[in-house]
């Protein structure tokens, strides 16, 4: 998998920066999410001692997953990543020279810890691209809770720049350099994991988690692994998959239930380089939408976007950080509220005039 960072300061050197003492002394700030709900978050350490870590198999597997939800405005802002997390991600992408703390400085709009409302509901789970910390897909999280959804983004060990645990661990990407066909299979075995221990009896969390209602996305191979997740796991009702290359197709049994395709139109048309999202498509034999998103590059689908844009490492043409974080957020929040929810959503239909960025392609 290409690093997006590293290639995105190869492509900064185009474009004019701020200077570096009027950069540093600018707070990074992601956009607020735009439901009614305020948004609680907790970070859960969860261990498989059922299954050995594919990657480090001296151990179990251990997972760090960020719950958000619907909650009371009560307690602190959540930090985006701790020193040492930032620390690794910045170094290990080729951006040693960005202070660390300026990352570890961003406060989210989520509150820690913050008392849950009432109420069962729909549970979204998502996961983050390779090498990329979960904490990348927080703007997606922020949106879907805000709007009463339950979401759980699953940080999946050793296949990312830094995952920092209870007991001060940090550990880093040992999968990357791997066969990228190897992750989905892993990873639909992390989320069935999750899916146990969220909902079962004893959990606190099956008192907010409508079983029933189980949705699925990720961005690039977290995106290419939610359908062996759907195929592994009947409780997911419906995923979308974020400008991620099925680099193994969608089997010829098919999935029979909802499922979105949203990804770069530079990349992912009828036409584009990519074959694989065509090639896949008449297996996807539920409810489907193809979406294409002009000007958009690979970071525009999480918070890589609008930080990048803030640190001065948009590449020239890209559509703004801001602007790709709000479509995503609102097609996949549309999608998920049809899907799980069964509410209508005319945004699915079709083109609209207020995003001339976004084509259908079904």
């Amino acid at each position: 998998m290409r690093r997006l960072l590293v290639a995105l300061v190869a492509l900064s050197a185009m474009v004019s920066l701020a200077s570096p003492a009027s950069a540093a002394a600018t707070p990074l700030t992601l956009p607020p999410p735009t439901g009614p709900h305020p948004v609680g978050s907790t970070d859960l350490h969860l261990v498989d001692s059922a299954r050995q870590d594919p990657w480090v198999p001296a151990g179990p597997r251990e997972l760090m997953v960020s719950m958000f939800y619907p909650a009371l405005p009560f307690g602190p802002k959540r930090p985006y990543l701790t020193l040492a997390e930032a620390k690794m991600f910045l170094t290990e992408s080729g951006l040693p020279d960005i202070d660390p703390g300026r990352l570890a400085g961003v406060r989210t709009t989520a509150r820690v810890d913050a008392p849950p409302l009432p109420g069962k509901r729909a549970l979204v789970v998502l996961s983050p691209g390779f090498n990329k910390p979960r904490t990348t897909l927080t703007g997606l999280a922020e949106e879907l809770a805000s709007k009463g959804f339950v979401v759980a983004v699953i940080g999946h060990n050793y296949e990312s720049f830094g995952t920092a645990f209870p007991d001060g661990r940090v550990t880093g990407c040992v999968a990357c350099g791997s066969d990228s066909t190897l992750l989905p299979p892993i990873r639909a075995l992390d989320v069935s994991f999750v899916l146990d221990t969220l909902t079962r009896p004893s959990s606190k969390w099956s008192r907010l988690i409508d079983r029933t209602r189980i949705g699925m996305a990720g961005h690039s191979i977290g995106g290419y692994s939610t359908p062996s997740a759907m195929v592994a796991d009947q409780r997911i009702r419906a995923g979308a998959d974020l400008d991620g290359r099925l680099w193994s197709p969608v089997p010829a049994s098919g999935i029979d239930r909802p499922f979105l395709l949203l990804g770069r139109e530079s990349e992912y048309t009828p036409a584009g380089p990519d074959t694989t999202w065509a090639g896949s498509w008449p297996n996807l034999t539920g409810w489907k939408r193809w979406i294409s998103v002009a000007t958009a590059g690979h970071a525009s689908f999480t918070d890589v976007g609008p930080l990048g844009e803030q640190l001065g490492l948009a590449p020239p043409g890209t559509l703004g950080g801001d602007r790709g974080l709000a479509l995503t957020r609102a097609y996949v929040s549309a999608f998920f509220d049809k899907s799980l929810r069964g509410g209508r959503q005319p945004l699915l239909d079709g083109p609209v005039a207020g995003n001339p960025e976004v084509k259908f392609w079904n």
